[in-house]
């Protein structure tokens, strides 16, 4: 975890890929230092963050963090179903990454992934954004980082990107759309054009008929940060499925909300999927059978979750949550009706 001033390059597997076969247990082996936690001051944890880069076949994926650490849940706050002997049963190698045995406080990542294709430069999530008012989601009020500063050091300047993909429009995934100027809330990414599911910018419309059930954790957002870029002209509403060229698709995968999405890339011999919040602990990857409390439809999830780890077990794909500490992504494989993890991503341990 030391700083660097430059995005690193790394193969898939990276450092890891050596280490493929041994279980995740082996895999997550050493003692490398905690991920920041919210007490740390934005200097601190920009100082222990890497940008770094992965190669699949002609595409280029880099990982930009906002933040990394605890979010005030529990593991059966954020897995109801969930039961503490699971957790504590694969403790060797959950802990410290993913999960904090003594409080059981689950750790989670903000982060976007910066995918360059085609000569293009795509964003896949934006985080939950600085300056934002979430007062029923206190963990991203206000929030003061330097993601743009780890943006830029990733080689992007605002005006630089081509595309943002919203996989859906809860608020840690589309804050850095906009940022304030002044009174008002203006694009991020003036040159950009945003990709939204038409159906999940039809559920979270206030003016809309239905209220979601995270109606309450979402308040705001529509306002500062769906509308202002919608009002701008840059966005661009799909159905059903949106290529955005030869190796990089958008499928619907509703569950989490009506309009979640994923985005499937295949170039050269190369697979993965940016699963957005189909999973939330890499638990889910073995135990898919559990859901977050943030499920819009609890059935179809569970449901969804299932159909996109067996894509990617069947075609050997890499796997990108949005929010995975750790490596922040992985690769599994079927074991008898379930999965395993097979092998880690190249990205160091955040």
């Amino acid at each position: 975890m030391n700083s660097d001033n430059t995005s690193r390059s790394l193969s898939r597997r990276g450092f890891v890929g050596a280490a493929a076969g041994i279980g995740a247990a082996g895999l997550l082996g050493g003692a490398p230092g905690r991920p920041a936690t919210a007490s740390a001051s934005a200097a601190a944890f920009e100082s222990r963050t890497r940008v770094e880069t992965i190669e699949l076949g002609k595409v280029s994926v880099t990982r930009v963090m906002e933040y990394c650490g605890p979010v005030g849940m529990t593991s059966r706050q954020f897995f109801p179903g969930s039961p503490k002997e699971l957790w504590e049963e694969n403790e060797d190698w959950l802990s410290p990454d993913f999960w904090e045995p003594g409080t059981d406080m689950v750790h989670s990542a903000l982060q976007t992934w910066v995918l360059r294709s085609g000569g293009r430069t795509i964003l896949i999530d934006t985080g939950a954004g600085n300056d934002k008012f979430r007062p029923y989601a206190k963990q991203w009020q206000y929030m003061d980082t330097g993601f743009l500063r780890r943006l830029s050091r990733a080689g992007v300047r605002p005006e630089d990107v081509d595309v943002v993909v919203n996989t859906h429009l809860h608020n840690d995934h589309v804050g850095r759309n906009t940022r304030r100027e002044g009174r008002d809330w203006v694009p991020t990414f003036p040159n950009a054009t945003y990709l939204i599911p038409k159906i999940e910018f039809d559920f979270w419309n206030p003016a809309g008929p239905v209220r979601p059930k995270y109606w309450l954790g979402n308040q705001n957002v529509w306002e500062d940060s769906v509308l202002p870029v919608h009002e701008a002209g840059l966005v661009k509403l799909w159905e059903g499925s949106y290529t955005l060229d030869s190796g990089l698709k958008l499928d619907l995968a509703a569950g989490h909300t009506p309009g979640s999405s994923v985005i499937r890339l295949e170039s050269g011999n190369d697979r993965a999927v940016f699963i957005g919040d189909l999973l939330h602990t890499p638990l889910q990857l073995e135990h898919p059978e559990f859901n977050s409390c943030f499920e819009e439809d609890e059935k179809r999830a569970l449901a969804t979750r299932r159909r996109e780890l067996e894509w990617a077990a069947d075609h050997k794909a890499l796997i990108l949550p949005a929010h995975l500490p750790g490596h922040g992504a992985a690769e599994v494989a079927r074991s008898g009706g379930n999965f395993r993890i097979k092998e880690w991503a190249g990205f160091s341990r955040s």
